[in-house]
C-alpha cells in the first residue's frame, strides 16, 4: 500500500505545494476608505457670500457670481440675503459661515472706534462697481446750502443712500430733516413740494430719472470731490447722455461715487477657510469673462481687476492672481 502512495506523492505539481506553503493572502488588499459624510464634503468647499437686500443689485451679483464659479464639491458660493451691505460688515467679523461679503466702502467709517484694526480684518478681492451719488431736488433748490433744515429723504434703512448719504451730508456739513422712506414715494411728495430732496446712492442711469417726466427746474445739485472725501470715495460725474430730460447736451453734473467691493475676511494663509477663499479668488478671476456675456448684469462689463478700494488693502490670493497674470490686471474688459 505503501508503495502505491509514493508514486502518486511525488506527482503533485510543485506550483500546488508552493501555494500551500505561503500564508494565505489577505482577501482584499487595500481597504476602501468609507465615504465621506454628506456635511464634510459639502462644508469643506463652502463659501458663505453675505450680499444684502433681497431687491438690491448686490445680492443679485452674489447669485451670479455663485453660478459662474460653481464647481460641485470642489468649490460651492452660498450667497445669503442679509439687511443690506453696510450690515454686511457685521455678518463678516461675526456670523458663523460667512467668508466674504459685498459691501459699501464708506461702511468701514463706522467702524474705526469700534473695531480699530478693522482695516487689517478685512481685504478686498474686487472693486465691483460705483454707487454714484445723486442729490434729485425741486426747482427753488439751486444749491446745497439751500436744503438747510428741509426736507431731504435717504431712502430705507439698510440702503446705501440710508448709510452712505447722511454720512457725507455730514461731511459736507449739511443739517437736514432726514426721512427714510420708499424713494417712490418721496418722488410723490417732491412733486407737491412736501421734500426737498432725494438722495439716491446707486449705479447710474436710475430708471426713476431716465423714464420719469418732471417739470422745468429739477435738477441734480452737483458735489464737489475734495479732501473731506479722498478716504472712501472716488470722484464721478453725471452726464448728459445718462439724463438726457434733466441734463443739458454736452454738459455734466460733478459728483462723487461710492465703491462697492466685494470683500473677505483675512484668515490665517495656512487655514482651511484661507484656502477656500483662495479657490475662490482662482475661480472668480480666471471666469469673469463669462460674467461679462449676455445674461449677467451689464456691471460685469466695466470691471476691472486690478481696481483697487479706498481705505482697504488687496486680498493677498487675489494680489498673488494678478501677479500672474499681468495682461489680465492691465485689461479691465478682459
Amino acid at each position: 500500500m505503501l508503495g502505491l502512495l509514493i508514486p502518486l506523492l511525488t506527482t503533485v505539481p510543485l506550483f500546488t505545494v508552493d501555494a500551500q506553503a505561503q500564508p494565505a493572502a489577505p482577501r482584499q488588499l487595500r481597504r476602501e476608505l468609507p465615504p465621506q459624510k454628506p456635511q464634510v464634503t459639502m462644508n469643506a468647499w463652502t463659501v458663505g457670500l453675505a450680499g444684502g437686500l433681497l431687491e438690491g443689485a448686490p445680492i443679485r451679483l452674489a447669485a451670479e457670481i455663485a453660478r459662474v464659479v460653481d464647481d460641485g464639491d470642489k468649490l460651492h458660493v452660498l450667497p445669503v440675503v442679509t439687511r443690506g451691505p453696510t450690515e454686511n460688515v457685521n455678518s463678516l467679523l461675526y456670523l458663523r459661515g460667512i467668508d466674504a461679503a459685498i459691501i459699501n466702502s464708506d461702511v468701514l467709517e463706522e467702524y474705526r472706534s469700534q473695531v480699530p484694526d478693522i482695516q487689517q480684518r478685512l481685504a478686498f478681492v474686487l472693486n465691483l462697481f460705483p454707487s454714484e451719488l445723486h442729490i434729485f431736488v425741486r426747482p427753488e433748490i439751486q444749491s446745497l446750502s439751500d436744503l438747510a433744515g428741509k426736507k431731504v429723504n435717504f431712502n430705507n434703512l439698510g440702503t446705501a443712500a440710508a448709510y452712505s448719504g447722511p454720512l457725507i451730508f455730514s461731511r459736507l456739513g449739511l443739517d437736514v430733516e432726514k426721512t427714510f422712506i420708499p424713494h417712490q414715494v418721496a418722488l410723490e411728495q417732491m412733486r407737491k413740494g412736501e421734500m426737498a430732496a432725494v438722495v439716491f446712492i446707486t449705479s447710474k442711469p436710475v430708471d426713476a430719472f431716465v423714464r420719469g417726466r418732471w417739470e422745468p427746474g429739477f435738477k441734480f445739485l452737483p458735489v464737489p470731490y475734495d479732501r473731506r472725501f479722498e478716504d472712501f470715495y472716488l470722484p464721478a460725474s453725471l452726464e448728459a447722455t445718462e439724463y438726457p430730460n434733466l441734463i443739458k447736451q454736452g454738459e455734466r453734473v460733478t459728483t462723487i461715487a461710492v465703491p462697492t467691493a466685494l470683500v473677505a475676511f483675512n484668515f490665517p494663509t495656512k487655514s482651511n477657510r484661507y484656502e477656500r477663499l483662495a479657490r475662490f479668488v482662482e475661480y472668480l478671476f480666471s471666469r469673469i469673462d463669462k460674467l461679462q456675456q449676455p445674461g449677467f448684469d451689464q456691471k460685469w462689463k466695466t470691471i476691472n481687476l486690478a481696481a483697487t478700494v479706498p481705505g482697504l488693502t488687496r486680498f493677498p490670493a487675489a494680489q498673488a492672481w494678478l501677479d500672474r497674470e499681468p495682461r489680465a490686471a492691465a485689461n479691465p474688459s478682459q
